[in-house]
């Protein structure tokens, strides 16, 4: 199983962007009932939770976030989504998807920069 991500890149401050993370060689099964995760990482910074969606399909989010992130899924498609809206400076990060928690699969990680 591997987590594919793409999406990152260079958005001005109130800006958006889509990040996408695809599980390569993972059945419905075991995508549609873990709980799935976007986490991020500054430079300087330890690793974050950006938001978590449960098997159920639930959501919450970090304070910093909230009510500008989503967190979506399309199970067909193996497939988690993170809609990143108003973007700020402070957003600049490593972004991670998860399925299944921690110990379990990460994405690459991929860059979302927001210049000040």
């Amino acid at each position: 199983v591997q987590l594919v991500q793409s999406g990152g890149g260079v958005v001005q401050a109130g800006g958006s962007l889509t990040l996408s993370c695809k599980a390569s060689g993972m059945i419905l099964s075991v995508f549609s009932g873990n709980d799935k995760g976007w986490y991020r990482q500054a430079p300087g910074k330890q690793r974050e939770v950006v938001g978590l969606m449960s098997s159920g399909g639930s959501t919450n989010y970090a304070d910093s976030v909230l009510g500008r992130f989503t967190i979506s899924k399309d199970n067909r498609k193996r497939t988690i989504y993170l809609q990143m809206n108003s973007l700020k400076p402070d957003d600049t990060a490593v972004y991670y998807c998860n399925i299944g928690g921690p110990s379990q699969h990460w994405g690459q990680g991929t860059q979302v920069t927001v210049p000040s």
